[in-house]
């Protein structure tokens, strides 16, 4: 297996007693990989693939006792620590970006409805993800447990992370001066939106008078789908218009940011300002473009595990076989994100089931 999908796959330490298994490690995460890039979703697929690919897999495979069973795929993929995969989906990116000096990256959570459907909050499976939006690539996830939010997430998520020299934003719930402070040890930078939950800090900001000496403006337009918005980015220095006081409160808080946004759908305009405090000295124009870029994450890869890999239906709800799951789609995003074609990401998955050469190069084998 000379490809770097197996190669990383290699690298997962094998949670199983050793004498006991008929079945290697890489060959599993293999076949459980090609799975789901080629449109199957559980365990029960998995099986299928091997079977209809048999051919195939033994050329890149061992496969001593041929293909596992759907008991197996379920039992490994429960029993493997998901930091192992995660270390995986990191490498995969990494290989495909090399570094993320001078790009957005974005945190925001997700909860896996399938996991626990009829459960309110986060209890269940909710994850927080690391999302460059310019390359579509997910550097790292971060488990949210029971009984806690996204706070606690964020900061553990910064830790295995290699952000040095990136922009780190986050939504209102990560506007907090110790997540401020970690993302810049991290030595990156902040953009976190500001919301009334900062009390003193928001009043400040959001107070008319603090806009009357902003001078620098970026406008944006755009159409899509019956839909007008206008975005008009404003931006001041925080040294200018704040008290001493909240200003020695937030570590090298440089600028406050206003987008007023401006949208008419079926005739009816509605308009909405939003605030975010940055760590960083820049233009109107890349404020206005990254507070917009911070929802690629919304738009490229929660939407997709949803619609394009059908998560909220999947039913994988024992041990670490969900959240693993959800790193394996993760890592299949990346690839058919990969492909210059004019196909939808779905039918590319639907071209993959049907065609093993097309398969071959989406892996790179």
């Amino acid at each position: 297996m000379k490809d770097s999908i197996a190669r990383i796959f290699s690298k997962v330490s094998d949670p199983r007693v050793e004498s006991r298994c008929l079945h290697r490690l890489k060959d599993i995460l293999f076949i459980a990989f090609c799975t789901v890039l080629s449109n199957g979703e559980d365990f029960e697929d998995m099986v299928e693939f091997g079977h209809q690919r048999l051919d195939w897999l033994e050329e890149i495979l061992e496969l001593p006792n041929g293909i596992p069973s759907h008991d197996t795929f379920n039992r490994v993929l429960q029993l493997i620590e998901p930091e192992q995969l995660m270390l995986c989906m990191g490498e995969d990116a990494q290989d495909l970006i090399k570094e993320v000096k001078g790009k957005l990256v974005s945190f925001d959570g997700k909860k896996m409805r399938g996991v626990s459907p009829k459960s309110k909050g986060n209890k269940g499976l909710y994850i927080m993800s690391a999302w460059v939006g310019e390359n579509r690539l997910c550097l790292g996830q971060k488990k949210v447990e029971d009984k806690s939010n996204e706070i606690t997430a964020i900061p553990e998520l910064i830790d295995i992370l290699d952000l040095e020299g990136s922009t780190v934003s986050i939504d209102a719930i990560g506007c907090q001066v110790e997540v401020a402070e970690k993302i810049l040890d991290a030595k990156a930078d902040y953009l976190l939106a500001l919301k009334k939950n900062q009390g003193t800090l928001h009043e400040q900001v959001s107070d008319e008078f603090t806009w009357k000496s902003a001078k620098s403006f970026n406008e944006t337009w755009e159409y899509n789908h019956g839909r007008y918005e206008i975005r008009t980015c404003w931006i001041v220095s925080a040294k200018e218009v704040l008290t001493p006081d909240v200003l020695a409160k937030w570590p090298k808080l440089e600028t406050l940011v206003k987008i007023i946004s401006e949208r008419t759908t079926n005739s009816v305009t509605t308009c909405q300002s939003r605030f975010y405090i940055s760590s960083e000295k820049q233009t109107a124009k890349l404020y206005n473009d990254n507070t917009r870029g911070h929802w690629s994450i919304e738009n490229h890869l929660h939407w997709h595990l949803d619609v394009t890999f059908n998560e909220d239906a999947n039913r994988s709800r024992s041990g670490n076989a969900p959240q693993n799951l959800n790193i394996i789609r993760k890592i299949a995003l990346h690839r058919i994100s990969r492909m210059n074609d004019k196909l939808s990401l779905k039918k590319r998955r639907f071209r993959a089931s049907m065609n093993p050469k097309y398969l071959r190069k989406v892996l790179g084998v």
